[in-house]
């Protein structure tokens, strides 16, 4: 069984290659963290992949056809982009922010499809967002591209349940760690607040009154990836402490 996960060298990405790895599965990680990369564990197989650079996932697909083939595929790979109103938001920066995690959200899926099509069988894990569920003031190239990641899953599971493949999307909250640490600090500023304050309006906004670790996103693909979850197929699966409020406030 082998399993890519595309920016999984550091954060939710880091530990879903960590949890399908101890799950028995040769994993696969790309990232463009060299860093990172050289952290891995020796077994894993890492690639400095850029997720939105079409002729570095092609290759990437063609060395894991060659390989023996694909059964799970994770794609994770986003950046947080701009914090500002959207009249504040430069078209660069949207640009960049769709692309990442749109895009390569998009090239993994073509890329990976006809290999799992050939085996009849497999399953993709999208990570969307709650950003992708409810409006995200200040956040929006953001917001759009994982509202989209949504219905590139829904669209995938259709064409693909026929081949045997699944496609789920899981959406994280508010999760511990650097990146989510950047965004405090970011939209602290950009509402005059202080990073403690909006930090415990997230945490507010949730019936579990807490920020998500990275390992709860990460077991929740491990599940949509096995058999057990064989007949799971075009769901949004929020793994968030249920997100009542996306806009946090004291």
């Amino acid at each position: 069984m082998r399993a890519l996960i595309t920016a999984g060298a550091s954060g939710i990405g880091r530990a879903m290659a960590a949890g399908f790895d101890a799950k028995g599965f040769e994993v696969w990680v790309t990232d463009v963290d060299t860093a990172a990369l050289a952290d891995l564990p020796t077994h894993w197989n890492g690639h400095h992949v850029d997720a939105a650079d079409e002729a570095g996932v092609a290759a990437l697909f063609e060395m894991i056809k060659a390989a023996g083939g694909l059964d799970v595929l994770c794609a994770n790979a986003g950046i947080a982009g701009p914090t500002a109103l959207v009249e504040d938001v430069a078209l660069s920066d949207w640009q960049k922010c769709v692309s990442v995690n749109l895009e390569g959200a998009f090239l993994a899926t073509k890329y990976a499809t006809p290999i799992m099509k050939a085996a009849g069988a497999g399953a993709i894990v999208y990570t969307s967002s709650t950003a992708g569920i409810y409006g995200y003031p200040n956040r929006a190239p953001y917001a759009a591209a994982k509202w989209a990641i949504i219905g590139l899953m829904k669209t995938t599971a259709m064409e693909l349940g026929p081949f045997g493949i699944r496609a789920n999307a899981i959406c994280p909250g508010a999760v511990e760690g650097p990146r989510m640490e950047g965004v405090l600090q970011r939209e602290a500023t950009a509402k005059g607040m202080t990073r403690d304050q909006v930090y415990d309006g997230y945490a507010a906004g949730t019936s579990m009154r807490s920020f998500v670790e990275a390992e709860d996103i990460a077991n929740m693909a491990v599940f949509l990836g096995s058999d057990v979850a064989r007949m799971v197929s075009g769901q949004v699966i929020s793994v968030d402490g249920h997100t009542e409020n996306p806009d946090p406030k004291v």
